[in-house]
């Protein structure tokens, strides 16, 4: 399962706080967000880049990736699940976590 497998990439290269938001019936962007923070920018875009990395091994490639240059914030689309991977100021900046329950509450 692709979410098993960034899950598992992410915290193999020690990113750290892996939460996942099931949005399928909230939004028609994805089915899921995979966030997760990594210690400093350079960590931020190695994450990024293994996730990129280990799924090309298998044939899997995101439809676009925003965000790398800055290394704050970067996030990466693959269809059904995208994945956000945070600085940890620019997390509890934006806090999706809290923003999507919240959405999930206006929803009932």
């Amino acid at each position: 399962m692709l979410e098993d497998k960034i899950i598992k990439i992410l915290e193999d290269k020690k990113g750290f706080d892996v939460k996942v938001i099931d949005v399928k019936e909230k939004t028609i962007l994805a089915d899921k967000f995979i966030i997760v923070s990594g210690t400093s920018n350079t960590h931020v875009k190695a994450l990024a880049d293994n996730v990129e990395e280990e799924l090309k091994k298998e044939g899997i490639y995101p439809k676009r990736i925003e965000g790398y240059g800055e290394g704050r914030w970067i996030l990466m689309d693959y269809s059904d699940i995208i994945v956000h991977i945070f600085h940890p100021h620019e997390r509890e900046t934006y806090n999706l976590e809290e923003l999507w329950e919240n959405v999930s509450k206006m929803l009932e």
